[in-house]
């Protein structure tokens, strides 16, 4: 049996779960509503905020299927499922504390140079991006 962190395993699934976030929560799911997600997020404070989790669920709202109208994902398409197991390849998450490099990022906007293969949003998030090099 695999083991999960705690912050992995009760990771919010949809907005409603979100605590203690309301201005972000309100700020991306009017966002989403109107169809007017922008190129970019920043999410940055304290560690154990929600910062990446926050991401991870947007991502998921993004690239739904079969989002609520009022932009919660659905759960049960196919992108949500995939999200919630890891597995989405349109998801690429960094850890940038660890891959500090240039041709770390070399290879990150190259393949910012394909498509999404779901068709949907390639999204990126660069955890710890402050670590990265100055040369990066």
């Amino acid at each position: 049996m695999s083991e999960v962190s705690l912050y992995r395993k009760y990771r919010p699934q949809n907005f409603s779960h979100l605590v203690g976030q309301d201005h972000v929560r309100t700020t991306l799911m009017n966002a989403l509503q109107e169809g007017r997600a922008v190129h970019a997020y920043l999410f940055c404070g304290p560690r154990g905020t929600g910062k990446t989790s926050t991401a991870r669920l947007f991502a998921k709202a993004l690239n739904c299927l079969k989002p609520g109208e009022n932009g919660e994902p659905c759960e049960t398409c196919e992108i949500c499922q995939e999200i919630i197991d890891g597995r989405l390849i349109d998801l690429i998450e960094i850890d940038a504390a660890s891959r500090t490099g240039v041709d770390n990022i070399r290879e990150l906007t190259d393949s910012a140079m394909v498509a999404a293969p779901s068709g949907g949003y390639k999204v990126f998030l660069v955890d710890e991006v402050h670590m990265l090099s100055k040369s990066a």
